[in-house]
């Protein structure tokens, strides 16, 4: 009978474990994204009304608009949702539709390259929250990624203040 019970609960384990990271989402839709950088708080909204609220961190130098690839900066503006990535590299993420013309512009008159591959996504180790790290993403745990995931529809409206 032990023997039984501990297999069983072996079995429980390994099943929690391997729970998926895709969740289901069945309330309002999220019409709006606005991310506060200098508070780190990022908001997901139905019209006027909250749904969540997050923190997160953010590129190694976080102030100032994204300029060229590798500045380490998070673009600032006006944007939508354009991709998921089930794939990530940081556990789930919601692609950024940086860059824009503006963006593309300001970057080649400084010769640069604009870059590219801005997303909200989650962590490759449950340290990298204690301090800003991407290379100009928005980072979030991966519990909240998943949330996020399963909120936020491509085509939404993603709006970043300094």
């Amino acid at each position: 009978m032990f023997r039984r019970f501990f297999v069983l609960g072996g079995i429980v384990s390994f099943l929690s474990a391997c729970a998926s990271k895709f969740r289901t989402y069945s309330g309002p839709e999220v019409t709006r994204i606005q991310v506060f950088k200098g508070e780190r708080k990022l908001q997901l909204l139905h019209e006027r009304s909250l749904l969540k609220q997050y923190t997160f961190v953010l590129g190694f130098a976080p102030e100032g608009h994204k300029a060229f690839q590798g500045d380490g900066r998070t673009p600032e503006g006006a944007y939508l949702i354009d991709r998921k990535n089930p794939d990530s590299n940081f556990h789930l993420s919601v692609g950024i539709s940086y860059p824009n013309a503006n963006d593309i512009a300001t970057a080649r008159a400084l010769g640069k390259d604009p870059g590219g591959d801005i997303f909200i996504h989650g962590t490759p180790n449950p340290f990298s929250m204690e301090e800003d790290w991407t290379w100009g993403c928005i980072a979030v745990t991966n519990r909240e990624i998943e949330e996020v995931y399963a909120m936020v529809n491509i085509g939404t409206p993603i709006y970043i203040y300094p």
